[in-house]
């Protein structure tokens, strides 16, 4: 099965705390993606150390091919003691997805994962281990296209006690509400922020827990396919656009050059567009075919500043509507983030004269370090990255 894991993660620190007792850790391995909650003891300082260990220790063991049984062991004999309640204590979950399409489920006292698949809320069976102690909850299940795993701290289903709820939004509540939401068919990213924001107003902005979502999509597998810079032999321009072409993701071509040897090599015309929808971006051009052409430079500057706020872990402040712009950039931003699982680069290693004019500034001398930034965000952000230099 050819699949993606989409995987987002909100929190909101309990009301007066600088700092979140929740910590979420995503691994991703040529094997596998590792999704890890942790919730530590309390909330603040101490709360965050605790999950943090938790969780970045588990994650990078796993990832190493150690057992849970050694991950839990050793997280028993490194977090420290709290002098006020004597116990060294962090609830987590663990969910591990292979790339067969099997998956690895282990709760320790969080709230029971929501599993919800053609638009209903499954119940997944589970044995009960005792790991160094603990007594964990396991689970193996498999998974398929459109699948949504929600992970959730004790924060979630807390939400509202005393304030909006007499006895807060209980599993059901929230399972039934993620229901709702997942038939909508959109994104991990817009599913784990629309239950949070639900989070939110039920605390009245004043929440007395530390809460966290982690949503978990599998989607099906969509290419995209970049060219960008001329090859640095004209004889190669024909083999580059072949290759470019050949393969099946939607088609996007960055630089006015590159725009100019595609429309050749194709014998077909390049329109460009006279409209400017932001006047620091220039307008887009129009090739049959190909689903976007933009400039090279300042388009690329742009849409990399955006991957960068979107691959960060604080891209829960962002706007969802700053995706809904219309300019090249904009657009080509949206394009890897919200339908791209694969992309695909073909990279023209010709440097351009213009760029190289020490008149200008030192952000249009470098399309190639642009190309390179723009590979470590859509990594970040857990997608897969080709790359074909010519």
């Amino acid at each position: 099965m050819s699949y993606f894991v989409d995987v987002h993660y909100e929190s909101i620190n309990k009301y007066g705390e600088e700092l979140c007792g929740d910590k979420v850790e995503i691994v991703r391995t040529p094997d596998s993606v590792i999704v890890v909650l942790a919730d530590g003891l309390g909330s603040g300082v101490k709360a965050n150390i605790l999950a943090t260990l938790t969780s970045k220790i588990i994650g990078t063991m796993l990832k190493e091919g150690a057992t849970v049984e050694q991950s839990v062991e050793t997280i028993a004999h490194t977090l420290p003691i709290c002098n006020v309640r004597k116990l060294a204590y962090s609830t987590f979950t663990i969910l591990q997805i292979f790339r067969n399409g099997e998956a690895y489920l282990v709760e320790f006292d969080n709230p029971s994962v929501i599993f919800i698949r053609n638009d209903k809320v499954l119940e997944i069976p589970f044995e009960f281990r005792n790991i160094n102690g603990k007594d964990v909850r396991e689970s193996h299940l498999s998974i398929g296209i459109d699948d949504t795993i929600t992970i959730i701290s004790d924060g979630v289903v807390h939400a509202g006690v005393g304030i909006s709820l007499n006895l807060g939004w209980r599993w059901n509540n929230v399972a039934e509400y993620m229901q709702r939401i997942a038939s909508k068919g959109e994104n991990a990213r817009d599913m784990s922020k629309e239950l949070m924001e639900a989070c939110k107003c039920l605390y009245m902005d004043r929440p007395g827990d530390d809460a966290t979502v982690v949503v978990v999509k599998i989607s099906p597998h969509i290419e995209v396919d970049l060219m960008s810079g001329p090859p640095v032999s004209p004889t190669d321009d024909r083999n580059m656009v072949e290759q470019f072409m050949a393969s099946s993701g939607k088609k996007v071509v960055c630089g006015g050059t590159t725009a100019q040897i595609v429309g050749r090599e194709l014998k077909r015309p390049v329109e460009t567009s006279t409209e400017y929808m932001d006047p620091s971006i220039p307008p887009i051009a129009y090739i049959e075919g190909i689903d976007l052409v933009t400039e090279g430079v300042l388009t690329l500057t742009k849409t990399v500043e955006i991957l960068r706020q979107f691959s960060t872990e604080d891209c829960g402040e962002m706007n969802k509507d700053m995706l809904s712009g219309k300019d090249g950039a904009t657009r080509l931003a949206k394009i890897l983030i919200d339908e791209c699982t694969h992309l695909r680069l073909f990279i023209g290693r010709a440097i351009n004269p213009a760029h190289q004019n020490p008149n200008l500034p030192i952000d249009l001398s470098i399309k190639l370090k642009l190309l390179e930034e723009l590979i470590v965000y859509m990594k970040k952000m857990g997608k897969t990255v080709e790359k074909h230099y010519y």
